[in-house]
């Protein structure tokens, strides 16, 4: 259709009026100094007017500034990058709460903008998307900030390097793209930033961010004692005073139950391209598996990684400093992929465990179970869905998840002993409790019983890949390290059935016992596919009641009773220790209920049904479906 004229003419009116309804202020951003439940930093650059002032509170007054309860005037006013810069420090929040805003000056208000500020309760559980380094290709850039607002998190961990160059243009063009972020609502989402060598001082993100610590290391605790997120600055020493300050801040907080840590330079890039770094590894490393680290975040690579559970090592089976350790090991991942050039990821290590090269962030949840994670690939956020803040760890249509050969979730457990980790517990009678898996081979059994020839250990798999050379069999007693007791050959690409049977560990079930199955490849590689803790008698399974599924309709029927009123939550889980199907029931008075689940999509197998009120387990079911 052609554009007369009169048209062209009409539209640059309405398109000047519009900027010059809201062109006032621009580069907006949030961020936290303080508790992230009760605080909010809002910054903002101003083009012009006088004596600008932010109109709050948790009624939407749209751009009417009479209709906000609360005011207040700029906290710190700092001309940096070209840029007036203006900060509202805001207290005196309520936890996860929605606050609108605007910005008004002499020349009028701003946009109507919202943040929400972060839980207090450990039981709400968050979304978090973290990377870092998106200096050159502002297209990308702009993807992944569009994917940003669509996945609606609680916070951005961003790892530095914002720019190239960290001149004037350059961040004028760096915050324009981070306005992809906000939502068409409004909605702003919290960035935690870290220094990268391409920000040239610590002076930059103080001035743009209104960081609170001239040094740039810091911690912010969200969700009560849920969660503590620690940012260190690789562009200072990170001995001496960095280092004791992580130190005391991790030994003082030790009743937190998750603690996750950002910083721009990868201690073992996945990349010749990057050097090691040994500094890091001598002063922050032991420090993250003497209190308990669970999840580190790097950058500056420009690949991709994800790695095992590692803790650093220098003795036998170790690789470049550092030794997979499942039970109380940290997982690694990095490394940048915001938009800078990529680099190709050529150093994987005997402990990676996976490694690639293209945009891309992690998105995780946080909950008091576990760490639920994933890699977003970047490249497709226009044809990506939105999350709905109803439920925003719901997977948005078209959202491209990286799916390497260990499949595309990563769980990260508590760092408990064997006896007392979740999949592991000493209550739990799910005769397999596999941890990893392969995607060729499936693990369709892996059990172990005590018989008057010894313990007979069985496992079946199928789809079994026909590189796979053999089986090792390992035991462990009284938490002991796993040994190797047998070494059984694959029978290639069927189903099949082994059956070993294991004479020399204790069977008087005096000593808690597991058996670990690894699969060893002809191509040096090694994977663990699943744990079986010892059934030492029948008498285990004689309050656990088998269900099956219907196998006309594929509905699953449950019964269960309260005696108190309680949030009632039931999870359905297949063999990997996935949740499958899950169900929350808000203040359910006490009495009998009936629920059904739709298992027809499911594939036929056994399944394991948790149905907890409150904290506290009360029912659990094995179930049949469809065998």
């Amino acid at each position: 259709m052609d554009i007369t004229r009169s048209q062209l003419v009409l539209t640059c009116i309405l398109l000047f009026l519009s900027t010059s309804l809201f062109g006032r202020t621009d580069k907006y951003r949030c961020m936290w100094r303080d508790d992230p439940a009760t605080t909010m930093v809002i910054g903002w650059n101003q083009l012009s007017g006088q004596k600008p002032v932010l109109y709050y509170g948790t009624q939407d007054g749209g751009t009417l500034w009479q209709a906000y309860s609360h005011q207040q005037s700029p906290s710190r006013y700092v001309p940096s990058k070209g840029m007036h810069n203006y900060f509202v420090r805001l207290s005196n929040l309520q936890p996860a709460t929605t606050y609108y805003f605007i910005i008004v000056d002499s020349e009028g208000p701003s946009r109507r903008l919202s943040f929400r500020t972060a839980p207090s309760d450990p039981s709400e559980r968050l979304s978090i998307i973290a990377g870092g380094d998106s200096r050159n290709y502002r297209a990308s850039r702009r993807k992944a900030n569009q994917l940003v607002g669509k996945l609606k998190p609680h916070l951005v961990m961003f790892g530095g390097d914002m720019t190239g160059g960290d001149n004037a243009t350059q961040w004028r063009g760096w915050f324009d793209d981070w306005q992809h972020t906000i939502t068409s609502e409004g909605r702003m989402t919290p960035i935690v930033v870290t220094r990268g060598n391409h920000e040239y001082s610590n002076q930059t993100l103080i001035d743009l961010f209104d960081a609170k610590e001239a040094g740039l290391y810091y911690g912010l605790t969200i969700g009560g004692d849920l969660l503590r997120i620690y940012t260190l600055n690789s562009l200072i020493a990170c001995g001496g005073k960095q280092r004791d300050w992580l130190e005391d801040d991790l030994a003082n907080h030790g009743h937190i139950q998750w603690k996750l840590a950002q910083y721009h330079f990868a201690i073992r890039p996945h990349t010749r391209k990057k050097r090691e770094r040994n500094d890091q590894l001598l002063h922050w490393a032991p420090l993250f598996e003497t209190y308990q680290m669970n999840m580190v975040v790097e950058s500056d690579a420009h690949c991709v990684k994800t790695t095992y559970p590692i803790r650093p090592s220098r003795g036998s089976g170790s690789d470049e400093g550092f030794i997979r350790d499942d039970r109380r090991g940290t997982v690694f991942v990095g490394e940048g992929c915001w938009g800078a050039p990529l680099r190709r990821n050529d150093d994987d290590k005997s402990w990676t465990r996976n490694s690639g090269s293209f945009n891309q962030f992690k998105w995780f949840f946080v909950d008091q179970e576990k760490i639920e994670l994933r890699t977003v690939m970047t490249d497709n956020a226009e044809e990506v869905g939105e999350v709905s803040l109803n439920n925003p760890f719901a997977i948005p249509t078209n959202l491209a998840i990286w799916e390497p050969s260990n499949g595309p979730v990563i769980h990260i457990w508590p760092m408990q002993s064997e006896e007392e980790h979740p999949l592991l517990a000493s209550n739990s009678r799910v005769p397999i409790l596999s941890y990893a898996k392969e995607r060729d081979l499936k693990l369709l059994e892996f059990v172990a019983e005590v018989t008057k020839e010894g313990v007979v250990l069985a496992w079946e798999t199928s789809q079994e890949p026909t590189h796979n050379n053999d089986f090792a069999l390992q035991r462990s007693v009284a938490g002991l390290p796993f040994q190797t007791i047998a070494q059984v050959a694959g029978q290639g690409n069927a189903k099949n059935v082994y059956k070993i049977v294991d004479t020399g560990g204790p069977t008087d079930g005096n000593k808690p016992i597991l058996y670990r199955l690894v699969g060893r490849s002809t191509r040096g590689n090694s994977q663990v596919y699943g744990v079986s803790q010892l059934q030492q008698s029948a008498e285990l399974w004689k309050d656990y009641q088998e269900l099956s599924s219907d196998p006309q309709t594929g509905m699953l029927k449950v019964i269960y009773a309260l005696n108190d009123c309680a949030d009632v939550r039931i999870r359905l889980m297949n063999r990997w220790n996935e949740v499958v199907s899950h169900s929350e029931y808000k203040d359910q008075s006490p009495g009998n209920f009936l629920k059904s689940i739709n298992m027809k999509r499911l594939q036929n197998g056994r399944y394991l049904l948790i149905i907890q009120a409150g904290d506290r387990v009360i029912y659990q079911y094995r179930i049949e479906h469809g065998v």
